[in-house]
């Protein structure tokens, strides 16, 4: 077998370092990920400060961060499909701790069972039904209206339902920087953040708001509408 149809030649022959480069060269596009991300490290810091130690859910919180790193790092490679799994995964996993931060006996079982989960829809439903204000919120500040088609769309990307998304190479020496693909991925990045940023203010985030910080408050509540600030009933100190 020729030294070039070796896998290790193969992944040589991509100039990682020089994609890496590329995208940080492009400060704006930099900038926007960078503000995403620091949206989901507040979210996730307060999560830890208040569940890290006694409530198993916050596995879902570190898994959400993970999740989001690992999205920004597959983009900056230029491996902008594997980007879609990151971003899919962040959303699961915010639902995830939503849930099961108050259910420890399913929790227990979701670990224990691989044959037992609880769905998407079923999180929703739990929440429409359960989750003080939920439903209300809906109608100014939705959530499963952007939710549902963002997660099917990304799903499609995920799992090759609409081939050559997200890619256009056909072999491992022909990937590199897409600026088109990158902006795409970064809009994406930013829908997911907002979806998880509804999320949390309407279920988990809700709950907890009083032991948040004040400088998580303000950063979170920040560019949000006034209509909606007052609906939320969240304060900022």
């Amino acid at each position: 077998m020729a030294t070039t149809q070796h896998l290790g030649a193969a992944l040589a022959t991509v100039k990682w370092p020089d994609h890496i480069a590329a995208f940080c060269a492009d400060a704006v596009l930099v900038a926007r990920f960078e503000a995403a991300g620091l949206r989901l490290a507040i979210w996730s810091k307060q999560f830890e400060n208040i569940d890290g130690k006694d409530n198993q859910a916050i596995c879902f919180v570190r898994e959400m961060q993970t999740a989001g790193h690992l999205a920004v790092t597959a983009t900056a490679l230029a491996c902008y499909k594997l980007a879609a799994a990151g971003l899919r995964t962040v959303v699961e996993t915010a639902l995830y701790y939503s849930y099961f931060r108050t259910h420890s006996v399913e929790l227990a079982t979701l670990l224990r069972d691989d044959k037992w989960y609880v769905s998407k829809q079923e999180i929703i439903d739990y929440h429409m039904a359960h989750t003080a204000g939920f439903s209300e919120m809906q109608k100014k500040f939705p959530v499963t209206s952007i939710l549902n088609p963002w997660y099917s769309k990304m799903s499609a990307i995920v799992h090759g339902q609409i081939p050559g998304a997200w890619h256009s190479q056909r072999s491992i020496s022909q990937i590199k920087p897409n600026t088109e693909l990158m902006e795409v991925v970064i809009q994406e990045l930013e829908e997911c953040v907002r979806i998880v940023d509804r999320l949390f203010f309407t279920t988990v985030g809700r709950d907890l708001w009083q032991y948040f910080s004040p400088s998580a408050k303000k950063s979170l509540l920040n560019g949000l509408p006034g209509d909606v600030k007052a609906a939320l009933l969240l304060d900022a100190a």
